[in-house]
């Protein structure tokens, strides 16, 4: 009988040195996985479209310059307007101001410079005042921000 036994327990340690491996061998693989899994980033970043302020990019016209203004807060775009808009310069380019307001108006209502329209009568005027918007957008990137 006390053969039986030893053999009984010869097998019990050949099983608990298994599961104690295993389990081992479990826990290493698991270590591995969360060592190896791409971190999360900085969720407020992820969330953030912009980093808010007040953002402005400047046009030149002749001796003249106008800044652009954009206004934005963490997520979305508030307003786009000219300021340093001297009378001669409002004189000499008369569809300056309307074409800011139409493209304003589009800008915050779609979020986004995308897909804008603006019609042909001021098709220049539109392009250099998107392109001064994009610019001021730019400064407002939370990831060049940050650089």
């Amino acid at each position: 009988m006390s053969a039986k036994t030893k053999i009984v327990v010869l097998h019990m340690k050949e099983m608990i040195y298994t599961l104690v491996f295993a389990g081992l061998g479990i826990l290493l693989i698991l270590l591995l996985i969360f060592m190896f899994l791409p971190r999360q980033k900085d969720k407020t970043a992820e969330t953030m479209k912009y980093v808010a302020g007040v953002y402005t990019s400047t046009i030149q016209f002749n001796d003249s310059t106008i800044d652009v203004q954009v206004i934005v807060d963490e997520e979305k775009i508030n307003s786009v307007s000219l300021v340093n808009l001297d009378e001669t310069v409002a004189t000499m380019y008369p569809l300056m101001e309307p074409a800011v307001e139409k493209l304003a108006d589009q800008i915050v209502a779609r979020q986004s410079t995308e897909n804008i329209s603006y019609s042909e009568d001021n098709q220049y005027t539109s392009m250099v005042l998107l392109n001064a918007v994009n610019d001021a957008l730019a400064k407002a990137n939370p990831q060049q921000a940050s650089h």
